[in-house]
This record gives structure tokens, C-alpha cells and sequence, in this order.
């Protein structure tokens, strides 16, 4: 959630000042079905890969320390790969065939709403 306040300071200018203050929420899971090779070196992922059976899913969540755990839900749920796990920005990146990525993906969610009370976005796929 981020909020704007702006602020006359006499000088004649507006002051917009923005302040970031996280929910708990997932604003995006998403899965990347069949994607190009050239997607994984980019990320950085392992290229040792089936590019025919693969996948990537995409999670982001605020707080960003919620990561470790949606990353721990991930690997235990399916056969995914943990492909990066980043605390400070809440990122998640699994990899895997389309059904172990949609299977990670939907436990994560599923434990995000019902377990720790989060807003959860559904999710996408491309």
C-alpha cells in the first residue's frame, strides 16, 4: 500500500513526500509456462533444464521476510526447484514442469490466506 502526502511549505512549491508501508499480501504469482532459454541464463536459473517440460513461477510478497517461508512451501509442496529467494525484496522464483510450478504455487497461496491472513492476488499465466 503507498501513500502520498503533499505538503505546502510556503515557498510557493508542493511537497509530495511517498512512503512504502507493506501489507501482508501477495501482489503477484505468476507462471511462466514453456519459457525461452535466453529467460533462464537472464535469471540466472539452472540450464540444465527440459526446456519442453519447464516452467517459472513468480511470487511476490510483502512482508519481504514472508519469502523464506513461501520459498519453504514451495520446495515441500511439488517438485519445484528453488530458483532464488531474495528477504529484502520478497521475491520468489521456482522452476519446474507446469504442473509442479502451478501445484507450488497454489500451496503458497493457499497457506498465505488461510494460515497467516494475507490478501492474496490470484494468479496468472502466460
Amino acid at each position: 500500500m503507498e501513500f502520498k502526502d503533499i505538503i505546502n511549505d510556503n515557498s510557493g512549491k508542493l511537497r509530495i513526500i511517498q512512503e512504502l508501508v507493506p501489507g501482508k499480501q501477495i501482489t503477484l504469482a505468476h507462471i511462466i509456462a514453456n519459457p525461452e532459454k535466453i529467460l533462464y541464463q537472464k535469471l540466472g536459473l539452472n540450464p540444465a533444464v527440459d526446456y519442453s517440460k519447464s516452467a517459472i513461477g513468480i511470487v511476490t510478497v510483502s512482508p519481504s521476510e514472508t519469502a523464506i517461508i513461501l520459498a519453504d512451501i514451495s520446495i515441500k509442496s511439488s517438485g519445484v526447484e528453488l530458483g532464488f529467494v531474495d528477504r529484502f525484496s520478497g521475491t520468489v522464483i521456482v522452476t519446474g514442469t507446469v504442473s509442479e510450478v502451478e501445484a507450488s504455487l497454489k500451496a503458497l497461496i493457499d497457506y498465505s490466506e488461510n494460515t497467516l491472513g494475507f490478501s492474496c492476488c490470484k494468479i496468472s499465466k502466460t
